[in-house]
């Protein structure tokens, strides 16, 4: 007897390993007590993740599995709310009927809500841990009130007809699962869901102890596929040919890789300024978004403007169904972008009905982003499907900075693409300058500028498209010369020098243009000439007269003497490329005419020493100079020639250029001999590679 009192004793104080399936009103579950399915498959209980013993957890696992230090969890009860010990916490059948996790302090970690009453029945209510892992609790009358099968977390088991929510972070339990078998006596089979969206389907190996992989979706070589897979602001790109991660436009890589740390912006939001967005085509839109409802897509986006956590929205194109519940589909997004790809612009079908694929994404970006640009951007896939994906065919000029191509985008209208070549030298730089020009100027003798694109690599110009192309194109052809008629020629030297003294004087902006020449004149169908490329363009300040660079870039020939030697420019240096223009356009010869090689060194040279001559005649085209008026071509001559004068100060502006050639009477000073150097073919277009090889007195 004496034995046995503390042997009773060391019971009493001893917490009991319970091991029943059962849970009533008068037997509560405890910390270190577990309830076991009749067949021992599954298990209810307390544990902790096998990353960390700070903080516990009430779920149901494989009971009878090896469990290697990890348990496989297929239910968690407080998977928001952890346990942290050691803690008094028990779970326990309430007079409601209800299940309730809590602690002696009186809080509550979890619980059910039937709040159903029994009077005095309710201590034969009962919480049962089925073979099939399904934990419900079960009135005296044998009806299931509540089931956990009703209540999943991240797992589907045999049996079980529910939806299942996926949570986007979890740091509870071990992994969790969707799990069920194919018939008894089958081996177990899983399908793990992560938070990244991933499902993976798995089948227990006795052999190995362990889960083999049956299938896994999405497949990891399909990195779009995957859940978040180029981090905050980054997109998954499917319009390449290999899916890989890019930033969206205004956004940089956070680090190394983008799938890793995501982007983020170049420029910070300033709520005190206007917002300004800019449209990125064919997206999935985002993760996390808020649904607006009763809104117009101006409406829409006043909802975003007027909100300094906006980040973008979408007017988005739901299903019919919930079109007709909602028809406004505006979508905002506050925060982080977060799963966003941008599709190829095919569209699929299913059950016999076409998918739109993508929506426009409306990114909000600092104002100063996009201050000056004020034209859409173009996206690439339109682009590709406008030039026959950059076919020859297609292709209508090229030049020192890539080529151009003829494209019909959707609307039937016409444009002339301008594809930077991955030997280009100009750079990100020289194309953002372009497109900040050309968003503020408007003249008739200036192309227009249509849109622009930016992907990846490719920057890409659209401009409105000229039928007639290039002026080289007609002035240097033996073929086309005859559609030069005088009287052609002078409506186009006039409307060069008019767009000119648009760009030096009467525009908004004082700008240089620096690479005029005849291929960057281009012609529409009446003839009338348009200046185009603004790649080397230069913007000067109200009160400045000319600057200096190191850079010197632009065409030799056309280039004017303290340019190529000194780097200064100025108005002046674009009179100089208008004076070699017009002496082109008059004689029909470039102006590196390899006719003219032999005795002169260009075509001024050639041309001043007609002039001093007094044989100015003998400069005019074969073609022309026995129909044209003599007097008129030869004051063009003499306007050529006061523009190519050596020294800035001697050329006349544009303004008098333009009154010259208007004014029949008008008087005019004697050119200055210039000064002569020479040029060579593999010269042209190249960066300081420019050396005087003969100079003549003045």
């Amino acid at each position: 007897m004496t034995i046995c009192i503390p042997i009773l004793i060391l019971l009493l104080l001893s917490p009991s390993c319970k091991s029943d399936d059962t849970l009533t009103h008068a037997k509560p579950l405890f910390y270190g007590e577990k309830l076991v399915s009749k067949g021992g498959d599954f298990a209810l209980g307390f544990f902790s993740p096998a990353s960390s013993n700070k903080s516990f957890y009430l779920g149901i696992w494989y009971n009878n599995l090896p469990a290697a230090g990890r348990r496989t969890v297929v239910w968690v009860t407080n998977r928001d709310k952890p346990i942290a010990p050691p803690s008094s916490a028990a779970l326990a059948v309430t007079n409601s009927s209800d299940l309730v996790l809590s602690d002696s302090q009186g809080v509550t970690y979890w619980k059910t809500k039937n709040n159903i009453t029994a009077g005095r029945s309710t201590q034969l209510v009962a919480a049962l841990l089925l073979d099939e892992g399904n934990f419900v609790i079960r009135m005296p009358n044998n009806t299931i009130i509540w089931q956990s099968f009703d209540h999943p977390t991240d797992i589907i088991l045999p049996k079980m007809s529910s939806s299942v929510v996926s949570q986007s972070s979890v740091d509870p339990p071990d992994e969790l699962y969707f799990t069920f078998t194919v018939s008894d006596g089958s081996p177990f089979t899983l399908i793990k869901l992560d938070h990244t969206g991933k499902i993976t389907s798995l089948s227990w190996n006795n052999q190995s102890l362990s889960w083999g992989v049956i299938s896994s979706r999405p497949d990891p070589a399909v990195p779009c596929d995957i859940y978040s897979s180029c981090g905050p602001f980054g997109y998954c790109d499917l319009t390449t040919r290999g899916p890989m991660c890019a930033c969206l436009d205004g956004f940089e890589p956070n680090g190394v890789n983008i799938s890793s740390g995501g982007c983020r912006r170049k420029e910070a939001l300033e709520c005190s300024k206007e917002a300004h967005f800019v449209t990125l085509p064919r997206m999935k839109v985002p993760d996390k978004f808020l649904h607006i409802r009763n809104r117009s897509l101006d409406e829409c986006k006043a909802e975003c403007t007027g909100n300094c956590a906006c980040t973008a929205y979408a007017y988005a194109n739901f299903s019919r169904n919930l079109a007709k519940a909602d028809p406004s589909r505006c979508l905002v997004w506050t925060g982080e972008l977060i799963d966003t790809e941008k599709y190829n612009g095919d569209s699929f079908f299913t059950a016999g009905k076409s998918i739109n694929s993508g929506e426009d994404l409306y990114l909000r970006l600092a104002d100063s982003h996009g201050k000056n640009i004020e034209f859409p951007f173009v996206n690439f896939e339109s682009i590709v499907a406008a030039t026959n994906n950059f076919s020859d065919s297609n292709l209508i000029g090229r030049g020192g900075f890539g080529k151009v191509y003829k494209g019909m985008l959707e609307g039937g209208n016409e444009v002339a693409i301008k594809r930077l070549g991955e030997g280009s030298r100009q750079g990100i730089e020289e194309f953002k300058n372009e497109i900040v020009l050309f968003a503020k100027l408007q003249h008739r003798n200036l192309v227009r500028l249509l849109g622009c694109c930016i992907h990846r690599d490719e920057r890409l110009l659209i401009y409105e498209y000229l039928p007639n192309k290039s002026l080289d194109a007609f002035l240097f052809d033996s073929k086309r010369q005859y559609v030069l008629d005088w009287p052609t020629r002078f409506k186009i030297v006039k409307g060069i020098a008019r767009g000119l003294l648009y760009l030096h004087q009467d525009s908004r902006l004082t700008i240089i243009h620096r690479d005029l020449k005849t291929s960057n004149i281009l012609l529409d169908r009446e003839m009338n000439p348009k200046i185009s490329d603004f790649g080397m363009a230069r913007i000067f300040g109200e009160n400045q007269q000319q600057a200096n660079t190191t850079r010197v870039v632009g065409t030799y020939g056309y280039m004017s003497p303290e340019y190529v030697m000194g780097g200064s420019f100025s108005v002046k240096s674009d009179t100089y490329s208008f004076g070699v223009l017009l002496l082109e356009i008059i004689s029909g010869s470039k102006i590196s005419s390899p006719h003219l090689t032999t005795n002169f060194s260009s075509l001024t040279a050639y041309a001043w020493k007609l002039w001093e001559d007094g044989q100015a005649r003998e400069l005019v085209d074969c073609l022309i100079v026995e129909s044209c008026p003599l007097r008129e071509v030869l004051r063009c001559v003499h306007v050529g020639l006061l523009c190519v004068q050596d020294h800035p100060n001697d050329r006349p502006l544009m303004s008098s250029v333009i009154f010259i050639l208007e004014n029949e009477n008008a008087l005019l000073p004697a050119p200055k001999q210039p000064l002569y150097f020479s040029t060579s073919q593999n010269m042209e277009n190249s960066d300081n590679a420019m050396s005087i090889t003969t100079q003549e007195g003045r």
